[in-house]
């Protein structure tokens, strides 16, 4: 809700950070309302079950979930953050992640038939954006105009993580627009998708950004084949790159190639990691410039990301236990040059803001992970 997010702007705030990257839409909900599209968060932003205890389990909680940021919430919280010297880089998912919007509006997915907003958290294995369809983007371009008259930031989220190739595959329709454009895989088509994604934001005066697996070939991962990543399309050169997952040679590429790019590796800076996966000394040490990119790339690299992703997080004091002492961490390591760096000195002064958070009632992790 509206309060914890003002929590972490306060602290954002406090540490001198800078940008705060809003994930607002999920397979599991829509949390953003559009005017012009009212089942996004009348049908999206519900769902009937959670999962619970991981990403292996098949235990839930049985509990229906709910709920959504107002456009007039949103409004309060760009000013709240403007007045703090935060910008807000709102993140709409395409197009995977996109289950909540096609729950909401069968037409938009590949299948064209009714479904459940997920229970189950994750990606893949579940319908994406039948992007072959113009009436699919003029909605994806209806929504990011609603979004950029809320949010006055040069730069657009547009996620691109995780898609599920399985539905375009199977889909005639898509297969007959790839044949049409003379694209040979899905991540080609991607590619594509995104570029013009790209080109409609800028536009309007913006510039998009993404994660990692819009570059396509080896960014995409795992659960796509050799042949499905191949790539002969080229993602623009406007973009920003957030890398999350994959060989720091994928960064390094990328840099060299001319991207912006933001370091966001999973295993170095991800708040809803346990702390015996990033202890607090682990956070202060993570480097968001690889050792490998010369020198002359260096500008290439806007900074860092840590992010509080909420599956495994029920409650707020929990979130702020993950969060607080670590985001101290990451801050000093945003701003400071690292052969200035000291973890102990950075101990020391960490004592009074621990004092800070007290006071406050704020949560945050134990002497133990440090």
């Amino acid at each position: 809700g509206v309060n914890s997010v003002k929590l972490l702007l306060e602290q954002m705030a406090l540490h001198k950070m800078n940008v705060f990257h809003w994930h607002l839409v999920d397979d599991q909900g829509w949390r953003i309302e559009i005017k012009k599209y009212p089942k996004l968060t009348e049908i999206g932003s519900k769902r009937n079950n959670s999962m619970l205890h991981g990403w292996d389990s098949n235990i839930y909680s049985n509990v229906p979930h709910e709920g959504f940021y107002t456009q007039e919430e949103i409004k309060d919280i760009v000013q709240y953050a403007a007045e703090r010297h935060i910008m807000i880089v709102p993140e709409i998912e395409m197009p995977g992640h996109s289950s909540a919007a096609i729950a909401s509006y069968p037409k938009l997915g590949t299948v064209g038939k009714k479904m459940d907003v997920p229970c189950r958290f994750g990606g893949g294995d579940r319908d994406i954006y039948n992007v072959s369809d113009p009436n699919v983007v003029h909605f994806i371009e209806d929504v990011i105009i609603e979004v950029m008259s809320l949010f006055p930031t040069k730069v657009i989220h547009i996620g691109g993580d995780e898609v599920d190739f399985t539905f375009w595959k199977d889909s005639k329709s898509v297969s007959a627009y790839m044949e049409k454009t003379g694209l040979k895989s899905p991540a080609d088509l991607q590619i594509s998708f995104t570029n013009r994604i790209s080109n409609f934001i800028e536009s309007h005066g913006r510039r998009m950004m993404g994660w990692n697996d819009i570059l396509g070939g080896a960014s995409i991962h795992d659960y796509q084949s050799a042949e499905d990543v191949k790539t002969s399309q080229t993602l623009a050169s406007n973009s920003i790159i957030q890398f999350w997952k994959g060989d720091l040679k994928l960064l390094t590429s990328a840099a060299r190639r001319g991207y912006d790019i933001v370091n966001s590796l999973h295993t170095g800076t991800y708040l809803d990691y346990d702390y015996k996966r990033i202890l607090l000394k682990k956070a202060y040490e993570f480097d968001p410039v690889p050792k490998a990119l010369e020198a002359k790339y260096h500008d290439k690299i806007l900074g860092l990301g840590c992010q509080m992703w909420g599956e495994w997080i029920p409650t707020e004091d929990r979130m702020e236990y993950q969060v607080f002492p670590r985001l101290s961490a990451y801050a000093e390591t945003g701003w400071s040059r690292k052969d200035s760096k000291n973890y102990k000195d950075f101990l020391r002064r960490l004592e009074a803001m621990e004092k800070r958070w007290k006071i406050s009632g704020v949560k945050f992790g134990p002497e133990a992970n440090k």
